[in-house]
């Protein structure tokens, strides 16, 4: 059981559990097995993520980077990124019950945040994709499976933290995959 109380830091773990509050609208089964591996309570799960929404909506809060720093703590990786005519650094963390991912963060000059999900760590082996049973839920990245079924075209996702891509099946037919935080939920 977890023992969080108002003045206890947030940190990794309680991010860890915001991450699964925006799943549980898809994956329920997964994020209840997730939340038991992390000895944490369904109320555990509900405070964590009132206490994150506190904090990204406090008039006095800090900035997104800033944020991400203060509850994660020092980044296990930061590198420099051009993606097209835009510099930026992609900035990883370690993400415990997902230990093959890294929550990155993209953040341009001046620490604005313009992207935020989990991705494939560097040296870990991704999953092979090659057919529309390979896209079982949380088996890859939004990166992975735009790259395994090109084309892969970008759509407007449910929320914020939410993406969708068409993708091209090796058959020619195409499917919609929507991810929680770059992780794949479902296929549409």
């Amino acid at each position: 059981m977890s023992d969080m109380t108002a003045a206890a830091p947030f940190g990794p773990h309680d991010f860890q559990l915001v991450l699964l509050r925006r799943m549980a609208d898809h994956q329920p089964e997964l994020v209840e097995a997730a939340r038991q591996e992390l000895g944490a309570s369904i109320a555990d799960m509900r405070e964590a993520n009132r206490r994150w929404q506190a904090m990204v909506r406090s008039p006095r809060g800090r900035g997104a980077l800033a944020r991400y720093r203060s509850v994660l703590g020092p980044a296990e990786r930061t590198e420099r990124r051009r993606i097209g005519d835009l510099e930026c650094d992609a900035i990883q963390w370690p993400v415990p019950l997902w230990p093959d991912l890294r929550f990155e963060v993209m953040a341009a000059d001046g620490g604005a945040v313009w992207n935020e999900w989990l991705v494939r760590a560097p040296g870990a082996p991704g999953p092979e994709l090659r057919t529309l049973e390979d896209l079982t839920a949380w088996s890859c990245t939004v990166d992975e499976a735009a790259r395994a079924f090109s084309p892969a075209r970008p759509m407007e996702g449910s929320a914020p933290t939410r993406w969708q891509l068409r993708l091209t099946l090796p058959d020619g037919q195409t499917c919609v995959a929507e991810f929680c935080w770059g992780l794949l939920q479902r296929l549409l």
